[in-house]
C-alpha cells in the first residue's frame, strides 16, 4: 500500500472511492497491483474470464465491441473512461466473461485488483458487497439515461449530453462542477458513441465550433464554455 499512498488524492476525487468506508477502501488497495499499458495495448477482451476490478490512475481507457459484417467489421466505441473511474465490477459479480473490449487510449496506468483475491475477501467481509454493487448501480443508470436519449432527442442534444456526460467523468467525479475541459475523442468514435454518422457529427462540431463552445483538435476535443455546453443539452 506504501507505494500507491500518492494515487490516494486522485482516487478520492472518484465519487464511488471517495466514499467507500475506510475498511473497503483499504482492502482494495492493500489487494491492487499497478499495471502499465501503452497506447492500443488491449486490457482485457470480450469473452475473456473474469481478472478483477480497475482504477484507471493516468490515461484513458476505451470500451469497445464490434460492428458490422465478417468483411465491414469496425469498432464500436462505448465509452472513453478517464481518471479516476473504476471498472470490470460486472464479471466480479457473475464469474462470467467480459462483455466487451477494454483498450489503452493513450499510455495510461491502473490498479488492478485481482479477481480471485476481491472474491476472497469480499467472502470475509460480505457487507461490503453493497458498496461494490453501488459501483454497477450508477453505471446501469446511466445507461437506462442513454439509451432513452438514443430513442427521443435529436443529434445535436445528443452529441451535447455526452461531450458533457464525460467532462464529468460519466457522473464518478465527487465535484460534480470539476470538469474535464480536454477529452481525448476523435469524431468517428463520438459519432459511433451516439449512434449518428460522422458527417452529422461534423457539422454540429462545427456549429458548436462557431458559436464557441468547444475548439476542434485532432483526436481531442477542448471545452472553451460548460455554461453554453449545459445549455446546449437541454
Amino acid at each position: 500500500m506504501p507505494a500507491l499512498d500518492h494515487h490516494l488524492p486522485l482516487l478520492r476525487t472518484g465519487r464511488w472511492f471517495g466514499g467507500l468506508p475506510p475498511a473497503f477502501a483499504d482492502g482494495l488497495l492493500h489487494m491492487a497491483r499497478l499495471r502499465h499499458l501503452q497506447a492500443g495495448e488491449s486490457l482485457f477482451l470480450r469473452d475473456a474470464p473474469p481478472c478483477g476490478l480497475y482504477g484507471l490512475l493516468r490515461g484513458g481507457i476505451r470500451i469497445s465491441g464490434q460492428t458490422g459484417g465478417s468483411h465491414t467489421t469496425r469498432e464500436a466505441v462505448l465509452v472513453l473512461l478517464s481518471p479516476p473511474q473504476w471498472f470490470g465490477e460486472i464479471s466480479v459479480f457473475d464469474g462470467s466473461a467480459r462483455t466487451h473490449d477494454a483498450h489503452a487510449a493513450e499510455a495510461s496506468t491502473l490498479l488492478q485488483v485481482p479477481h480471485d483475491d476481491l472474491l476472497a475477501w469480499l467472502e470475509r467481509h460480505p457487507t461490503h458487497w453493497r458498496d461494490l454493487a453501488v459501483l454497477m448501480a450508477d453505471k446501469l443508470r446511466l445507461a437506462f439515461v442513454s439509451m432513452e436519449e438514443q430513442t427521443v432527442l435529436p443529434a445535436p442534444q445528443r452529441l451535447a449530453r455526452r461531450l458533457l456526460t464525460m467532462a464529468q467523468g460519466y457522473g464518478q467525479a465527487a465535484d460534480t462542477d470539476r470538469t474535464h475541459r480536454v477529452l481525448s475523442v476523435t469524431q468517428e468514435q463520438l459519432a459511433l458513441m451516439i449512434g449518428i454518422s460522422r458527417q452529422t457529427t461534423n457539422q454540429i462540431l462545427r456549429d458548436f465550433k462557431t458559436r464557441g463552445v468547444l475548439r476542434l483538435q485532432r483526436g481531442s476535443i477542448e471545452l472553451l464554455d460548460v455554461a453554453a455546453l449545459r445549455v446546449e443539452c437541454e
